[in-house]
């Protein structure tokens, strides 16, 4: 438990010491450290409490120092971004063909993958996009995608959409804002502020269900 504490404290609390640090320790091997995080949160449906917005904005404010090269760090974490959600829109394509077709998880009933589908028929394009601000969901929105079958090409675009906005905006943000004292001195309520951000819509989501009933 305290291992796990220890890990939540580093990597969500104190994640601007820890990539400064990372950066001082291994040079350019922070980009594939990036890269790799990112991919991973995105790519992987059981990985999603890595962090990845608070991550992209403390590297977008490490480049205003010029510690990292903002239009480098803009493409490969794009790219990191569009082919996590690519192999888990895969994982999910495959999860559907070989279990859900052909009847070998039982549990999920067709009505369930109906709706599910109705769902990303009226609205796919646009969940996709969103999902990329909302943590675990972003991990998720992929994988139910497939399931729901989203035509691949489709998800393709609004893939590469999602992607550029959520990488480009939290870099833009982190750049642009990272150079201003009160940012650096309160870098820590800052990211908390993002997660809570980020969370806002699922909040709000589950505030008017409430009302509803």
């Amino acid at each position: 438990m305290q291992s796990f504490v220890a890990f939540i404290n580093i990597w969500f609390l104190h994640l601007d010491v820890q990539l400064s640090t990372l950066l001082a320790l291994h040079g350019s091997w922070v980009y594939l450290i990036l890269f790799s995080v990112i991919f991973i949160e995105t790519g992987l449906v059981i990985m999603p409490f890595l962090p990845g917005d608070s991550l992209l904005f403390v590297a977008g404010a490490l480049s205003a120092s010029s510690l990292l090269d903002p239009w480098l760090l803009f493409a490969l974490l794009v790219i990191a971004a569009v082919s996590g959600d690519a192999v888990n829109f895969f994982m999910g394509t495959f999860t559907r063909e070989r279990a859900i077709d052909t009847r070998r998880i039982l549990f999920l009933k067709q009505d369930h993958i109906n709706r599910t589908h109705n769902f990303f028929e009226r609205h796919g394009g646009k969940t996709i996009v969103l999902a990329r601000f909302v943590p675990i969901i972003r991990t998720l929105a992929p994988f139910v995608a497939a399931l729901g079958r989203m035509p691949p090409r489709i998800f393709f675009v609004y893939n590469i959409i999602g992607a550029v906005l959520w990488v480009g905006l939290l870099i833009a943000c982190g750049h642009f804002f990272g150079n201003i004292p009160w940012v650096i001195t309160n870098l820590t309520i800052v990211i908390l502020g993002i997660v809570f951000i980020s969370i806002l819509p699922v909040i709000i989501s589950w505030l008017c269900s409430r009302q509803s009933y």
